[in-house]
C-alpha cells in the first residue's frame, strides 16, 4: 500500500466563494490520462532527460500492474519504457527518478516479493537493472527521490527498517555498491522521506514523525529536520510541535535550499487553520541552516490543504511552487505559488476531469513551463481506481538551461540541457569560455574550463542567450 495514502485522514470539505485575485497569465493543459494499460496513479516528481522529454513513474498499472517507468514529451506523447514485474524486479515505485551524470536514471521501488523494496537503474531506452534489494536490516520502503551527491554516489532514505525500524539513510554507487549510513532513533525522527545536498556539502532531510516536540510524544511524533554528512555523522536541526498548541506544523516535506541559503518546505498538517478536521491544513516554512524556523503561510481549505511531501520548486523567477493533495475550489488539490516572504497565490484548482489529488512535486522544464502529475482523476472522472494525469502549467516564464551536475572541478564533464540549442555559438561558466559540442537540440556536452569560478552558466544560441536556472559551483 502507498504509505502516503494510508496516512491521510478523510477531510470533510466545506467550500465557499472566494474573492477573486489577480493571477499571472497562465495556460493549464492535461497532457496524458492514465488508464491502467499505460500505467496508473503516477507519483513523485518528473525529471528532464537529455532528449528534452520528462521521465517519471506510476505506482501501479502496466503489463503486470506493478507500476511503470515512462517518458512524455511537452506535447503529451507518452512512451512506457518498462513495467515492474514483482517479484523479479520490484513493484510499486513511490518516488521520482534521479538523472545521473552518466545519462542513466536511478530510482526505487517500495516492494520486492512481500517487502523490502529495491534500488534500480534504467537507461533512456528502457533497460532496467536492479542494483540493490532491501532486507529490513538496511532499511525497507525507500521513500523520496534519491539525490546524486557531488562525489557521484546516490543518497536516499528508507521510511522504515534499520536498527530501530524507524528508517535509514543510505548511499549507493552508480554500479550498485550499497552502504548504510545511519539508522534513526525516535528522537532523531521516524520515517525519513528524502534528502537534498546543500551548498555546504552536507545532506539535509526531514522525517514525517518522531522528534522531541513537546506535544508529540503521546501522538506518535510530529517530524524533524536533520543534517547528515557523507560519512553518516548525524545532527538534529529542528523538531516540529503540532496542534492544538503549536502552529509550526506536523509531518514536514522534503527541503529545497533557496538562493538566499535558507531551506524552504511545507508541512502536511498543522498551522493556524482549524477547518481541516482539527489537524490543520499544513504550512509553508523557512528554516536557516542553524535551525531558526519561520512559518510563512498556513493553508486554509480554499487555497489548498495537505501539501505533498515532495520538495518545493524554486523557479527562475525566484518564487516557490508546489502542490496540495486536497483543498482548493473543489477539494481535489491545487497548484500554488508562494514568495520567499510568504505571499501565496493559488494558480490552479483541480476538478477531477483535469486531474485530482496530486501526490508529487513540480519540475520546471527548460522551456520555462511547469510539469506535474495527479494521482487520480482524468477524462474518465476516476477518483478511486487506476487513473491519474500528467499536466503542464505555463505562467509566462522564459527558457533557460540546466547543468548536470550542478558542481564540479576544472576539467569535469558537464551536460547542459535546454530547448532549441541547435546552432549554439558559445558556452561560458561565469564568463569564462568553455569548449563544447552540440549533441542535439536539447543537449550540449562541455567541460568546466580552466579559470572558471562559481556562477551562472550561459549558452548563446541564434535566438538569444540562455542562462542556467542555478549557480554552478566550481569545486577544488
Amino acid at each position: 500500500m502507498n504509505f502516503r495514502l494510508s496516512r491521510r485522514a478523510c477531510i470533510v470539505l466545506v467550500f465557499c466563494a472566494a474573492t477573486a485575485i489577480g493571477l499571472p497569465a497562465q495556460t493549464f493543459k492535461t497532457l496524458v490520462n492514465f488508464d491502467g494499460s499505460n500505467g496508473g496513479n503516477p507519483i513523485g516528481t518528473l525529471v528532464q532527460g537529455p532528449d528534452g522529454s520528462l521521465y517519471g513513474t506510476t505506482y501501479v498499472g502496466g503489463a503486470y500492474d506493478y507500476g511503470t517507468v515512462f517518458k512524455i514529451t511537452s506535447t503529451g506523447k507518452l512512451t512506457t519504457l518498462s513495467g515492474f514485474c514483482n517479484p523479479q524486479c520490484g513493484a510499486y515505485p513511490q518516488a521520482g527518478l534521479a538523472f545521473g551524470t552518466n545519462a542513466i536514471f536511478y530510482g526505487t521501488t517500495s516492494q520486492l516479493g512481500m517487502g523490502g523494496g529495491t534500488v534500480f537503474k534504467i537507461t533512456p531506452k528502457g533497460t532496467l537493472t536492479t542494483l540493490h534489494i532491501f532486507d529490513n536490516t538496511d532499511g525497507t520502503l525507500p521513500a523520496g527521490t534519491m539525490v546524486q551527491g557531488t562525489d557521484g554516489d546516490f543518497y536516499g532514505t528508507t521510511f522504515e527498517g534499520g536498527v530501530n525500524s524507524y528508517g535509514t539513510v543510505f548511499k549507493i554507487t552508480p554500479n550498485g555498491v550499497f552502504s548504510s549510513l545511519y539508522s534513526f532513533g525516535y528522537v532523531d525522527g521516524v520515517g525519513p522521506v528524502g534528502l537534498m545536498q546543500a551548498s555546504d556539502g552536507n545532506f539535509y532531510g526531514v522525517t514525517q514523525d518522531g522528534g522531541s516536540g513537546s506535544n508529540c510524544t503521546a501522538k506518535g511524533g510530529c517530524g524533524t529536520i536533520f543534517r547528515v554528512t557523507r560519512a553518516g555523522a548525524f545532527a538534529s536541526i529542528y523538531s516540529f510541535c503540532s496542534e492544538p498548541d503549536c502552529t509550526d506544523g506536523e509531518a514536514p516535506s522534503g527541503l529545497v535550499q533557496g538562493v538566499d541559503g535558507n531551506f524552504y518546505g511545507t508541512t502536511e498538517y498543522g498551522g493556524t487553520s482549524a477547518n481541516c478536521g482539527g489537524s490543520g491544513c499544513g504550512t509553508v516554512f523557512k528554516i536557516t541552516p542553524g535551525g531558526k524556523l519561520t512559518t510563512l503561510h498556513s493553508f486554509v481549505l480554499t487555497d489548498g490543504a495537505l501539501p505533498t511531501y515532495y520538495p518545493l520548486l524554486q523557479a527562475t523567477d525566484g518564487n516557490f511552487y508546489g502542490t496540495t493533495y486536497d483543498g482548493g475550489k473543489t477539494g481535489y488539490g491545487t497548484v500554488f505559488e508562494v514568495t520567499p516572504t510568504g505571499t501565496l497565490t493559488t494558480l490552479h484548482s483541480f476538478k477531477v476531469s483535469d486531474g485530482a489529488n496530486p501526490d508529487g512535486g513540480l519540475v520546471q522544464s527548460t522551456d520555462g513551463s511547469f510539469y506535474g502529475m495527479t494521482l487520480k482523476g482524468g477524462e474518465k472522472g476516476c477518483v478511486f481506481g487506476t487513473c491519474g494525469t500528467v499536466f503542464s502549467l505555463s505562467v509566462g516564464l522564459g527558457r533557460f538551461v540546466q547543468t548536470v551536475p550542478t558542481s564540479g572541478k576544472v576539467g569535469a564533464k558537464v551536460l547542459i540541457l535546454g530547448t532549441n540549442l541547435t546552432g549554439a555559438t558559445s558556452v561560458t561558466f561565469n564568463g569564462t569560455a568553455a569548449t563544447f559540442s552540440v549533441v542535439s537540440k536539447s543537449e550540449i556536452k562541455t567541460t568546466v574550463p580552466t579559470g572558471a569560478t562559481t556562477g551562472t552558466v550561459e549558452v548563446t544560441t541564434p535566438k538569444g542567450a540562455l542562462k542556467s536556472n542555478g549557480v554552478f559551483r566550481v569545486t577544488k
